[in-house]
């Protein structure tokens, strides 16, 4: 039987909910999981379904259904197909730490993506990709080149209809004008438990600082430097005893395992944007134990 998932955005008011069961309801659907929230700040509600169509009717007929719905009160809202594997582009430069994990987890199916390709501006991991039957592409990226290569990178975008970028530890900045095209389709990890601890070396600066946690944050993409709506996070605990280096090795395994867990947010719909922050639904019970793997 196959499900979907309903995403929904709109202004808090009374009535929502029923009238969004009730649809369903009566469109032969049974909801196996749903997820709510009212941001009293914003004024904003924001809900996630996911249910299966007892009784025959197609997604089309659903979303062609649901749409005095949506006028009424004024939604965003998106049906999807829980089966549609999204298309991922992975972009990694000289760290290859998050590039490997992902592709183990994409590999044993804990990750339910399809990888269309990996992007680097070095050939390190070149054999790596190749090997596991996914395109690679270079595309060197100096301050002479910057255009062309970005213009190369939309081309493979599109080429590939990449519908998420994910940078696995990819050390180049994007322009403004690719984090615009690619609002809120594009994922990075820090290596830093943001705010704090911003820049090329956030480590050093957590060692010289004498830190007793540190961690790594996923965050979409703007055009404000590491400053991104969060979707991710998480710390590890560190002493005196430990080196740089320690921190360093320690800090590249939150690394894998925050990024992991973000993509799988986003590529189940559990994300949604609030200003400059996220609401992140829990997994639901059928991603659940493919989740908890990182």
């Amino acid at each position: 039987m196959k499900s979907y998932v309903l995403t929904v955005t709109c202004q808090s008011t009374r009535g929502i909910v029923a009238a969004i069961s009730g649809f369903l309801a009566d469109k032969g659907c049974y909801i196996i999981d749903s997820s709510q929230f009212d941001d009293l700040e914003t004024g904003l509600f924001f809900m996630r379904i996911t249910f299966t169509s007892q009784e025959g009717a197609t997604i089309e007929d659903i979303t062609t259904g649901f749409e005095p719905v949506k006028k009424r009160f004024d939604m965003t809202c998106e049906f999807h197909d829980s089966d549609h594997k999204m298309k991922v582009l992975l972009m990694v430069s000289r760290f290859g730490h998050c590039l490997n994990d992902l592709l183990y987890r994409w590999k044993i199916g804990a990750l339910p993506i399809e990888i269309v390709g990996v992007v680097s501006n070095h050939f390190d991991y070149q054999k790596v990709v190749v090997n596991h039957d996914i395109p690679f592409h270079h595309v060197a990226v100096t301050k002479a080149n910057k255009p062309q290569a970005e213009a190369r990178l939309m081309e493979i975008v599109e080429t590939s209809g990449a519908e998420l970028i994910v940078l696995a530890r990819y050390m180049q900045v994007l322009s403004d004008e690719i984090c615009q095209k690619m609002s809120g389709r594009i994922i990075n990890i820090h290596h830093s438990f943001l705010p704090s601890f911003k820049g090329a070396n956030p480590y050093k600066q957590a060692f010289e600082r004498g830190v007793k946690l540190i961690g790594a944050t996923a965050h979409y993409v703007t055009a404000d430097l590491d400053e991104g709506p969060i979707i991710e996070q998480d710390v590890a605990r560190i002493t005196h005893a430990q080196s740089a280096s320690d921190y360093v090795s320690i800090g590249r395994d939150v690394e894998s395992q925050v990024l992991a867990r973000a993509i799988h947010a986003h590529i189940h719909h559990r994300v949604f944007l609030d200003g400059h922050r996220t609401v992140v639904f829990p997994a639901s019970p059928g991603s659940y134990a493919s989740e908890r793997m990182g």
